[in-house]
């Protein structure tokens, strides 16, 4: 088995992620997209103008009602009526515009919502099977999904709350050193600096709870995704009480973290309310006062209170946008990192397309390593001839996969070459190198849908006639019709629903369909057993035929026909010929032959009739599962 080094990511910072996001606000070749943001501005700053003015007209009616209005002995009755209607109109219109610029803005933030969510799925594709190997599904899947809920609500947030509320803040201290007096302001302006202090200063230390608590539920959650994706082998082992265990510590862990997490708000909000609290008793004491000193009306004190309870609310959800939206930059510097991570296999700059006329495959001194210390190919070299059928044979961890995964162009070699038709892949686009070369692997792994999606997979474009017509040359096209719901059966996560043969049936009408000049056997047939292994390889002889091969085999007799052998040791070919020319040799090769010939026996009937049961397993549970 090869070991891969891990591979982290380094979170962005809050300013990268924002500096990130703009774009997605303000895309240069996307001109609507400018002109619903400035829209959703206008009806925002309509709206906050409104929402200011609306205290004003309240005052007026109480000053109104209260008789110290001009001309309150003849207009009062008339007066109020008229005020409190502009009044209601004003809160009207405040949510009015408001709904306005969510309606306007909505299509701008799904739109960016979709793009990054496509662009993360995008690059996580583009990179390399090493990143994948050290990376658990489970955690991924987490990090996408909290990054683009983070995304969601920054630009709802962000730019539709944060600045409204900056302006509100500024209008409102405004009109108190205006109409009441600088004092008024500074107690607003003293007040809203220690509540905005002490709310960063909290939240930030709540942040650090926060990323413990989801450093946990990524942790939980990896442990519940990846026991029941191993279901069978936890059946097996009877381990059902292990895996609860493991389950258990796991969410033990972040059951303290989020309690920590929901004292730390408990804390936040106690001392948020202390804050607003008393700067609303100092300017209501000042405004009440004045009342009595004569200075100010009662319309005035209803005004200052008006005030105060309006950017109160604001204030409150301040905290609460300030913590969402920092937990959304901590949220979305983890996907960002994520982004930021390095494509480890890139093409050249206008790299051409991988042109296959003949199919030969040439190794050149290729030496290749996961880590400097622990080589893993020490200077291979071989030549597949155009339609040539190639073995690898050796024991495992000689090299025999990763010289498959090196030519598909998994990794790049750290040492020498390898060509197809002369073409150094290198040099030419990995689409078109992968678009060329089909691979059956040892343990097909098949797609929670249809029997027909998963032979299609092979070629999009493909005709139902190309699709059945695949399914008939891998023989499988008898078994799939007489299923309940034909190709339109469910093969269930995996493909668990089908038996070994049935899904290596379907992976080589998979590849049939794709019709690659060049083939890669991995081991396609060592987890069948004997009988199922023999019709296979049928398919799979007929299947190579016309093509380039080069077949990885742990069991010699099926590669007894290769017009090459190669046997590899501790990353080097230590015998090469043909299957007779190599037991002449009486080397390695010769041993291995000779230890699996001793070990095969004749099968009983009784054997004859477990292997029979066997290759109708999948039949018994799709029918018992339609």
């Amino acid at each position: 088995m090869t070991q891969t080094p891990d591979i982290k990511e380094r979170p962005a910072s809050g300013w990268q992620t924002i500096l990130r996001v703009i774009p997605y606000l303000w895309p240069s070749d996307k001109p609507w997209v400018k002109r619903r943001v400035i829209a959703s501005l206008t009806m925002l700053l309509m709206a906050k103008f409104v929402s200011v003015s609306t205290p004003f007209i309240y005052k007026q009616a109480v000053d109104s009602l209260a008789g110290d209005a001009p001309d309150a002995a003849t207009l009062m009755g008339l007066a109020a009526v008229g005020l409190t209607i502009a009044y209601g109109m004003a809160r009207l219109l405040t949510v009015a515009f408001q709904e306005l610029r969510d309606a306007v803005f909505v299509r701008v933030g799904q739109r960016a919502l979709r793009q990054l969510a496509l662009e993360t799925f995008t690059h996580i594709h583009r990179l390399s099977l090493r990143y994948h190997i050290t990376r658990k599904t489970g955690g991924l899947s987490r990090i996408i999904e909290r990054g683009v809920k983070g995304v969601d609500f920054l630009l709802r947030f962000m730019l539709l709350s944060i600045g409204p509320l900056i302006l509100e803040l500024v209008m409102v201290s405004i009109i108190f050193a205006t109409v009441f007096g600088w004092q008024y302001a500074a107690v607003v302006i003293v007040v809203i600096s220690i509540y905005v202090a002490f709310t960063f200063r909290v939240t930030e230390w709540r942040v650090q709870v926060r990323r413990e608590m989801n450093a946990q539920d990524t942790d939980a959650n990896q442990k519940a995704i990846d026991s029941l994706l191993n279901f069978e082998t936890v059946k097996y082992f009877n381990a059902e009480t292990l895996e609860a265990n493991r389950y258990d510590n796991a969410m033990r862990k972040y059951e303290t973290a989020a309690v920590k997490t929901g004292l730390s708000l408990s804390f936040l909000n106690v001392g948020q309310s202390l804050l607003i609290t008393s700067g609303l008793i100092i300017v209501m004491v000042m405004a009440a006062k004045g009342v009595q000193a004569g200075t100010l009306t009662v319309g005035d004190f209803v005004m200052v209170n008006a005030y105060m309870i309006q950017i109160t609310m604001p204030l409150n959800f301040l905290g609460t946008v300030y913590r969402e939206i920092r937990q959304s930059l901590t949220d979305m510097g983890e996907m960002f990192g994520l982004l930021g991570q390095p494509t480890e296999v890139v093409d050249k700059p206008n790299a051409p397309a991988l042109s296959v006329t003949k199919g030969e495959i040439a190794f050149r001194d290729v030496r290749f390593d996961y880590d400097p210390a622990r080589p893993i190919l020490k200077g291979i070299s071989f030549t597949v001839a155009p339609g040539q059928r190639v073995a690898l044979v050796g024991p495992s961890g000689s090299g025999k996969s990763t010289i498959a995964r090196l030519l598909f162009r998994f990794y790049d070699v750290t040492g020498g070459g390898i060509a197809i038709d002369g073409q150094d892949l290198r040099d030419v686009q990995q689409s078109t190198i992968h678009a060329s070369i089909g691979v059956v692997p040892q343990d097909t792994v098949l797609f929670n849908d249809t029997v027909y999606y998963n032979i299609a997979y092979g070629r999009a474009d493909a005709s139902r006639e190309e699709v059945e017509e695949a399914a008939r040359a891998a023989k499988i096209h008898d078994f799939i019709t007489s299923l309940p719901d034909g190709y339109e059966t469910t093969v269930g996560e995996r493909g668990l629903k089908l038996s070994g043969g049935e899904k290596q049936r379907v992976g080589i009408a998979r590849t049939l369909l794709k019709n690659p000049p060049i083939l890669i056997l991995d081991e396609a047939t060592s987890a069948l057993d004997t009988q199922t292994e023999r019709d296979i390889q049928d398919s799979l002889q007929r299947m190579g035929e016309g093509r380039s091969v080069i077949t990885i085999a742990h069991r010699l007799s099926t590669i007894a026909d290769a017009d090459q052998i190669l046997v590899l040791e501790a990353g080097e070919i230590v015998e090469r010929g043909t299957h007779e020319v190599l037991l002449t040799k009486g080397g390695r090769y010769a041993a291995m032959w000779a230890r699996q010939s001793a070990e095969e026996e004749t099968p009983t009937a009784d054997a004859a009739a477990q292997t029979d049961s066997t290759q109708h397993e999948g039949f018994h549970r799709l029918r018992a599962h339609p």
